[in-house]
């Protein structure tokens, strides 16, 4: 009686070779291998089923899929000299190559469904953690009390630590951001190669570019800051190293100040948000609106009805202009800007400087306020400043 191939001796000799996975995953493969050469006939599909199952199992375990199909593979090719049919027909080669045929067929169905499976198990476990993920990041950045207590808990399963002070910075751009862009994964290395103290979630919301990360001090904005505008385009509309990734147009970043914990987290990310709102009412070129600049801004729009009716008191009469208003706006903002030096606010309004005392001058005669005086340019100035923030006089 011909005795049958030591499978046993077999598996854990292609463990061995596999790196010591658990031998447990070939499953029955190796006597399953043995009655298809003996029969001729190609795996069953209940045989496979249960590949497709060991594959998952792998992948749950976190068993790298090189290491599964040189388990397989190594236990095929240690069990070809043992089959019966190899060992009774050395003097046939046709009979040989049939078997070599039916084997080779076999384990080639077994690597695939069994990497089918792995691939499986990897995809469920992926759409769970971009789940999770996409959870926490709502809870950190709008959730209610009830979702404070655990988010630091919760936090250290995406590299974040959320002891001590944080900061969040949002970027909104043309065209928007999503999780799975390449730029995303550029700005995230740009980020995290940096030397600040703690890693930084980057993510996306709303087609916005949300980065949460540790601030200990003004230098580690600073830092992160130049992280992100070294990767996104310099100029609007200039795009990103083209060959890397896809441009997003152009774009504005809003910084929120550090705060501390899980709560500091969400009141710097409506800062961050508030910065580009009020960018955008104020107009400009600037792309990097931080919101420790703006508290005066924020002081100014508090109260909506004083605001506007300090801007309709000092800058009414500016409404009868010849040229109407805006351009007296533009004006004033110019001479401001320059620290009342004349010469240099015409220069950057493309006017000489007589037409810019001539503005200023009739300036001074409709409102009743002079520019030029210390006192009476602050009024003015902060008139103006509301009036951009209100949107005075269209939307106002």
């Amino acid at each position: 009686m011909t005795q049958g191939p030591p499978v046993a001796e077999i598996g854990a000799r292609a463990a061995a070779d596999a790196g010591g996975v658990d031998v447990a995953l070939l499953d029955d493969f190796l006597p399953v291998l043995v009655d298809a050469v003996a029969s001729g006939r190609r795996l069953q599909r209940r045989d496979l089923a249960r590949y497709r199952d060991a594959g998952r199992a792998a992948a749950d375990r976190g068993v790298p899929p090189r290491a599964l199909v040189d388990l397989y593979l190594s236990a095929a090719w240690r069990l070809w000299r043992h089959l019966p049919e190899v060992v009774a027909a050395r003097d046939d080669p046709a009979a040989v190559v049939q078997a070599g045929e039916v084997m080779l067929r076999s384990v080639d169905d077994a690597v695939a469904v069994l990497i089918e499976g792995y691939q499986l198990a990897r995809r469920d476990l992926v759409r769970s953690q971009v789940a999770a993920r996409r959870e926490f990041v709502d809870d950190l950045l709008i959730g209610g009390a009830q979702a404070l207590p655990n988010l630091v808990q919760r936090a250290g399963l995406f590299g974040l630590s959320l002891v001590g002070p944080q900061a969040v910075i949002v970027v909104r751009a043309e065209r928007d951001f999503t999780d799975s862009s390449p730029l995303t994964t550029l700005l995230e290395r740009a980020i995290q190669g940096g030397s600040a103290d703690a890693d930084a979630l980057v993510t996306t919301k709303d087609g916005l570019l949300v980065v949460v990360f540790a601030a200990p001090d003004r230098a580690a904005i600073d830092e992160v800051i130049a992280g992100l505008t070294g990767s996104l385009p310099s100029d609007p509309g200039e795009g990103v190293n083209l060959r890397r990734t896809a441009a997003v147009g152009s774009w504005r970043m809003g910084v929120g100040r550090a705060h501390q914990g899980p709560g500091g987290v969400r009141a710097s990310y409506e800062q961050a948000l508030e910065a580009l709102e009020l960018g955008a009412q104020l107009g400009g070129t600037a792309q990097v609106l931080d919101a420790a600049d703006l508290l005066m801004h924020r002081v100014l729009v508090r109260d909506r009805a004083a605001m506007l009716e300090l801007v309709e008191t000092v800058l009414a009469p500016l409404v009868h202009a010849r040229g109407g208003v805006e351009p007296m706006l533009q004006t004033l903002e110019a001479y401001f800007a320059a620290g009342g030096n004349a010469s240099l606010a015409g220069r950057s309004l493309h006017l000489s400087v007589r037409a810019l005392t001539y503005r200023l001058a009739k300036i001074a005669e409709l409102t009743g306020r002079d520019p030029a005086d210390p006192a009476q340019r602050f009024e003015l100035q902060t008139a103006v400043t509301g009036a951009r923030l209100l949107g005075w006089p269209d939307r106002a």
